[in-house]
């Protein structure tokens, strides 16, 4: 009998992100080894075995950050948690579903269930959250993913080059390819043809879309990584300046937890242990901040948020559906790229919207007490 935690890692990975992404990299790897010791570089030359042992070490290296991100996860704050000096709680947000105060820079992610130590944002790639423990991990798969398609990428364009360069004959007013066995190189066991041209090409297209899209997720990790923040520290300290520029005070915030140098700030997420600075609850400050500056601007931005919310009544009922089609078109189509839940609604339900967007707002029924977090939900 196989245990829950087990099979919840089954499920993790039984997802369309992890699905997709390990598809990728499983067609790009397995096309470039193929292409390079078939066509391109076989393997009885030193270059050719150089090359094919870094394809299977970028093939090594991406899967093990991947499935370390996956499987070690973010770390979780213990359920029923509270600060040592109970005089801190006054500090501090209270998680209603996790039954336990969250712990500074800790967020509540509604797919997960549970609090999230240093929550960075629910990656639908690795199907769990990146967070205190996995940062790092998550953070070297992102450099190594493109890395790894951009010496796939030039394999194949190589393989492609090197096999149709004699194949290709140039007429007045046509182009013509030869995928006959008169042109094959009798060295090769397999002939390249055209569905091995095929192969090859979409495999290009995978390798370069990935180098792109991946790449400028890295960067993007990288620039909050050096500043010592997260992605929803670096939004909460965005609705800090906005907070105190609409009301006009005299206040100002300063992010508690950047060190002062990028490299210092840098150390707080990768070591050479592999294993991150701290315990994920208890973190450094810098010189003159409170030791819970963050969480008390938290406090403030949701006391803000109560004041600047607008209450809805509910005129139609609506299912919770992802992409409504009996709302209208523009409702449709303009459903929020987001794994959020939708609240179900029925007619005289009052919602309380927080912010909106033109058909959407994001917002809780009042009513429903059970969740803590903000939910999306249909503009009437």
């Amino acid at each position: 009998m196989g245990s829950p935690g087990g099979l919840r890692e089954v499920r993790r990975l039984c997802h369309w992100g992890p699905l997709v992404a390990l598809s990728v990299v499983i067609v790009c790897s397995a096309t470039a080894i193929a292409d390079a010791v078939l066509w391109y570089w076989p393997l009885d030359t030193a270059g050719g075995s150089v090359n094919f042992i870094m394809l299977i070490n970028w093939t090594v290296m991406i899967l093990y950050n991947y499935f370390n991100a996956m499987f070690v996860g973010p770390g979780y704050v213990p359920l029923g948690w509270t600060p040592e000096k109970s005089q801190d709680c006054m500090y501090l947000q209270y998680c209603k579903v996790c039954q336990s105060y969250k712990a500074p820079r800790s967020h509540h992610c509604r797919k997960c269930n549970r609090c999230v130590m240093k929550m960075d944002h629910h990656c639908p790639w690795i199907n769990n959250c990146c967070g205190y423990q996995n940062h790092a991990s998550f953070t070297l798969f992102l450099l190594l993913a493109p890395l790894g398609c951009i010496h796939a990428s030039f394999i194949f364009v190589m393989t492609m080059y090197t096999q149709l360069y004699n194949r290709i004959s140039f007429g007045w007013s046509s182009v013509k390819i030869d995928m006959s066995a008169a042109k094959r190189d009798p060295r090769t066991i397999i002939p390249f043809g055209l569905s091995a041209f095929a192969a090859s090409l979409f495999a290009l297209g995978l390798a370069l879309g990935t180098t792109i899209a991946v790449g400028m997720l890295f960067i993007i990790q990288m620039k909050v990584i050096l500043t010592n923040k997260t992605s929803i520290e670096s939004w909460i300290e965005e609705k800090a300046k906005d907070r105190i520029q609409y009301y006009q005070t005299d206040e100002t915030f300063i992010f508690p937890y950047d060190m002062g140098s990028k490299w210092k700030n840098f150390k707080q997420v990768f070591t050479w242990s592999g294993i991150p600075e701290g315990d994920g609850l208890d973190w450094p400050v810098r010189e003159g901040c409170h030791r819970y500056s963050l969480t008390i601007e938290q406090l403030k931005q949701k006391a803000d948020k109560r004041v600047r919310s607008v209450r809805y009544r509910a005129i139609e009922d609506y299912s919770g559906v992802c992409c409504p089609v009996t709302k209208g078109v523009k409702t449709f189509f303009t459903t929020p790229c987001t794994e959020e839940p939708r609240i179900a609604l029925s007619k005289g339900d009052l919602i309380l919207a927080t912010r909106g967007l033109k058909h959407w707002m994001y917002g809780e029924k009042i009513l429903n007490s059970a969740g803590d977090g903000s939910h999306s939900c249909q503009r009437q």
